[in-house]
This record gives structure tokens, sequence and C-alpha cells, in this order.
């Protein structure tokens, strides 16, 4: 029953944050809020939104290691799989801002996710923690990351999405529906994951750092190899590190603020390989096309990923 309940758990968290970023944005449409607020708010919270509620639910549950794997291994995945799975299917051009800007952001990110997360090695403490102050750190950060966001959107003009405007009612029941479908499906995908990772022996941060984080980065794959196909790579390549700088700076900044988190130094590799992928995401961008990620790369990224999945079997 628990596997079964930790399946859907998954289903009502995707159906769950569609259903929210619909209505919401049929709501602010409604109202006359522009597309870029909505883009940037809304939609950007939406997608994120299975890793916020899992990471909210394991950190009051007591499951750290839950939280800080989800995390991490939802933004290795957005790179080494997801973009890499995006690039196979269509070599992805890159524009300025986003090579000399936003991933360059991202690295910072994952950077400043060590730095916060390694008392033990930065101060010589026995005990490392996410502190409210870090997670204060964060948020600061996410908010620098919002004003970047809306100077380009003035820069470049507004952006158009499709946004389907319902009735009022049905607009505010999606909304509702929604929220209670990450609530519920959050719990249920945190407690299967307790519960399988003690029945088969596996660690509560090899659950999450491999099946929740691919779970809660379904909404990213989904959206970017639709985006790959139709050849739209500004979709891609903002969808991921727009994702992997919302996960670190907003969602464990919150989390952190909420409820301050234990770090296991044993998830120092993943954070490293976080770090490896970002910077060789920024390399590819140089050759041997100048601000192209070729098939090949992806080729490489997936190759890098399957590689990391099979040294955390082996790490268990």
């Amino acid at each position: 029953m628990v596997y079964l309940l930790f399946v859907i758990g998954f289903v009502l968290l995707i159906y769950g944050a569609n259903f929210l970023v619909d209505g919401a944005s049929s709501l602010a449409k409604k109202y006359s809020i522009s597309n870029v607020v909505i883009g940037l708010t809304i939609v950007a919270l939406g997608t994120s939104s299975p890793e916020l509620v899992v990471n909210l639910i394991a950190s009051f549950k007591g499951s750290e290691d839950v939280a800080l794997g989800n995390i991490m291994g939802s933004n290795i995945s957005n790179i080494l799989l997801i973009l890499g799975v995006s690039a196979l299917i269509f070599p992805l051009t890159v524009n300025s801002n986003t090579k000399w800007k936003e991933v360059p952001l991202s690295l910072l990110a994952a950077v400043v996710l060590w730095v916060v997360a390694n008392d033990a090695i930065i101060d010589g403490h026995g005990l490392s923690f996410v502190t409210r102050s870090d997670g204060l750190i964060l948020i600061a950060f996410f908010l620098l990351f919002m004003h970047y966001a809306f100077s380009i959107s003035r820069e470049t003009g507004e952006q158009e999405f499709e946004i389907k405007v319902f009735p009022l009612w049905k607009s505010w029941l999606m909304i509702v529906g929604g929220i209670a479908g990450l609530i519920v499906g959050g719990k249920w995908i945190v407690d299967g994951a307790v519960v399988i990772a003690s029945s088969m022996g596996m660690s509560e941060a090899l659950i999450s750092l491999t099946i929740i984080a691919i779970g809660t980065s379904l909404p990213e794959l989904a959206t970017c190899v639709v985006a790959a196909m139709k050849r739209n790579s500004d979709i891609v390549i903002g969808n991921v590190i727009g994702s992997n700088i919302f996960n670190i700076f907003f969602v464990l900044g919150t989390s952190a603020v909420i409820k301050p988190l234990p770090f296991n130094q044993v998830l120092n590799f993943d954070v490293y390989v976080g770090i490896i992928a970002c910077v060789l995401l920024f390399a590819f961008l140089f050759f041997p096309r100048k601000k192209m990620l070729e098939r090949w790369q992806g080729g490489v990224f997936v190759a890098l990923y399957v590689a990391y999945i099979v040294a955390l079997v082996v790490r268990g």
C-alpha cells in the first residue's frame, strides 16, 4: 500500500502543480496582471512547487536528508538528464544573456550552497547546518535574481505566454485543488521514501537523490522535451537554469528559514557533482561552436548522469 501511495503521490504532485499554475495564471490574467509577472512568479513557483512541498514536509518530519537530497538531485538531473535529453533531440542555441549571466548565476548558487552547508569544513564546527540566517542569505540572492529577471524582461519586451482564462469559480477550484494535490502528494512521497529506504536498506539520501529528485523534475522534463521538439531553445535552457536557481535560492532558503536543516557531509559528493555539471555546461558553450549545445554534448551529459546514478547505488 505504501508503494502505491508513493506512486500516486507523484501523480498528485505533478497534476497539482499544473492545476495551481493554470488556475492562478487564469486568475491573474483575468485581473490584467502582465504576462511577465505571471511568468516570473506564478509559473516559476508552480514548476518548483513539487520540490518546495516535498522539502517542507520532509523537514517538518525530521527527514532532512530527503529535503537536501531532493534539491541537489533535482538540480543535477535538470542539467545532466533533462538538458542532455533535450540536446539529443535538437541542438540548443543559447543567447548571450544566458551564457554570460544566468549560467554563471546557477554556478554561483551551487557554490553558495556548499558554503552555507559546510560549517564543519569552513569554521571547524562539529556539525554542519543550513541555518535560518543561511536561509535569509539564500532568499536575498533570490530577490536579486528576481530583480535581474524583471530588468531583462523590460529590455527584451513582454513575452507572451499561452494562458487560458477560466470562469472565476473554476480558477479558484483549480488553485485550491492544486494546493491540496501538492500537500497530499508530497506527504505520501516523503512517507513512502522513508518506508522504502528502511525496508530495502537504502538511505533516505539515496532515495531523495534519485527517485524523488527525478519525480519532482518531471514537469521540467516534460516542458523541455516538448520545447526541444518544437526547436525552442530559449524555453529549454531558461526552464533548466531558472529551476536550478529557484531551487537553491528560494526552495532551500524558505525551508531553512522555517526549520534549520542539519547537513550530512556525505551529501558533499552530490554538491560537487552539481558544481561540476554547471562548470561543464559553461565550458560546452565555448567549444566547438560558441553558444551551442550540440547532440554529442547532450550525450555526454546523459552518460555522466547514468554514471552518477551508478555511483550513488554503489555508495548506498
